[in-house]
């Protein structure tokens, strides 16, 4: 790789800055194509150029050789907290292992188990986490099951400013909810309601958005997020649709995704979300759906009727026994699907190959969908899911929005076809960079003005601390020790 000295991380290079590498995934007019040896200009933020050679001149030229530079990964469902899902992967059943609140933490009153500095740098942190995955736009979402409620609109400036910084592209405010689920026996949960939270919670995300979107050259944007579609009222969400159309703005929440969401949807309305949105007029473009791997037919007809986009995370899904059924399907039945990462590692290349064998499997057969169908979810989908045209691609007049990856991975041996390569064989540890609006935002696994390495023990420090607190938010209170069992004994 040549690469110039004026090239500094966290900055935006001056004059015309052409890259070059083996491979170049640059859009076609009607979708990528993949052009050997090409060339990409970016000057200004914005993509310039993006084919086969490049006539003007230009202020430095960087090859990166044995790599592919593509359109930066956009991850619909980013995490952005350190992830507590992967302590009930192999603790079951969920809610013993403090994932619903039990009546006696209820009684006594929920807190946050975090303090607001701690919730400012697991934001910092995760972001930092998106940029080396190659993800370089992140609608995020974290776990609201040790906060007192809701999400803060102090940790979502926080955040705001933690992207700014670090240079990631991010659409998002504070996540709300009018209920939720109360455990009051073992196996047995019931929805408690609070309409007022909600729509304080509405009004405060509200106000975020309408401080916050377009700050730091437009990297923040605007993103309303209910949490679940059983935890808010019909007046929650009739607000937040209103208010999403008056701010132009997506929604992103949770529906069709689990077997007790839709026991309790019945309980509640006689339907399931997606029926129950539908009967009330609540679907459309503007909705970005999580996960889906519980909708029926009749469930994804409507969000094909009413262009509903699903947010796929076929890593969280699987490794908890759940499938969307199937990707090919549903692009059969022309929904659009972007690709997220919900859960740890934040690695999109992992959950593309996870979608592929999941999507193959559903469908028992090899050739239901291809490499390059679920590369197209994690640009082009995303894209499409954010109502956004200059994203995911590479094309003149696109945001400089690029992830590099290397293509000389020894343990991605050989090299097929580069999409081929990285989908089935890749992880996100060949991101070798990242630039967001033509800034250079990771090289190397370096951050700008972020130590990563170094900040990964003090999220350890944190993350045993919240373990600490699951006693109080699990059904009878057992020890820790009694919550999270080691996979073999240990040997004392």
């Amino acid at each position: 790789m040549t690469r110039p000295t004026d090239l500094t991380l966290g900055k935006r290079p001056a004059g015309r800055t052409l890259m070059t590498a083996d491979w170049l995934l640059a859009y076609c007019g009607n979708g990528h194509c993949l052009v050997p040896r090409g060339e990409l200009v970016m000057e200004d933020g914005k993509v310039i150029f993006a084919g086969l050679r490049f006539d003007g001149e230009v202020a430095r030229r960087i090859d990166f050789g044995s790599a592919l530079i593509s359109p930066g990964l956009i991850d619909l469902d980013a995490l952005s907290d350190i992830d507590t899902y992967v302590l009930v992967t192999d603790n079951q059943p969920g809610w013993s292992k403090g994932r619903i609140w039990p009546r006696s933490y209820v009684e006594r009153g929920p807190y946050e188990m975090y303090t607001p500095e701690e919730l400012a740098f697991q934001k910092r942190f995760a972001f930092g986490l998106l940029l080396l995955n190659g993800i370089t736009t992140a609608a995020p979402i974290a776990s609201l099951y040790y906060r007192e409620w809701g999400e803060t609109v102090a940790e979502f400036d926080a955040a705001a400013d933690a992207a700014g910084d670090l240079g990631l592209r991010v659409f998002l405010s504070p996540a709300y909810r009018s209920g939720g689920m109360v455990l009051e026996a073992p196996g047995k949960m019931v929805p408690m309601f609070d309409e007022e939270k909600g729509i304080a919670g509405l009004a405060d995300a509200i106000g975020f958005i309408e401080r916050q979107h377009g700050r730091h050259g437009g990297l923040v944007n605007g993103m309303l997020a209910p949490d679940r579609v059983e935890t808010c009222t019909l007046g929650l969400l009739q607000r937040t649709m209103d208010a999403a159309r008056d701010l132009d703005c997506r929604v992103r929440m949770h529906m069709a995704q689990g077997k007790l969401e839709l026991e309790t949807m019945h309980q509640l309305h006689g339907a399931s979300g997606p029926q129950w949105m539908a009967d009330h007029g609540l679907l459309s473009e503007r909705l970005v759906a999580p996960h889906a791997t519980h909708a029926s037919e009749t469930d994804l007809k409507l969000y094909a009727e009413h262009q509903v986009s699903i947010a796929h995370s076929p890593l969280v899904s699987a490794r908890m026994g759940g499938t969307l059924n199937s990707f090919a399907a549903c692009r059969k039945l022309g929904i659009n699907i972007g690709m997220a990462t919900d859960t740890a590692p934040p690695d999109m290349l992992m959950n593309l190959l996870m979608g592929l064998v999941a999507c193959r499997i559903s469908e028992k057969a090899s050739d239901a969908v291809l490499s390059k169908d679920l590369y197209d979810a994690a640009t082009l989908g995303g894209a499409k899911a954010l109502g956004r045209s200059d994203i995911g691609r590479l094309a003149p007049g696109a945001k400089a929005d690029i992830a590099v990856f290397r293509l000389d991975d020894p343990y991605m041996t050989p090299t097929i076809d580069p999409i081929t390569t990285l989908v089935l064989g890749g992880s996100g540890k060949v991101a070798q960079a990242v630039f967001v609006d033509g800034r250079l935002s990771m090289m190397d696994g370096q951050l700008a003005g972020f130590d990563i390495r170094a900040a990964r023990e003090r999220v350890q420090r944190q993350f045993e601390g919240l373990i600490a607190k699951y006693p109080d938010r699990s059904w009878q209170h057992p020890p820790v020790s009694e919550i999270f069992s080691p996979s073999y004994p240990i040997l004392t």
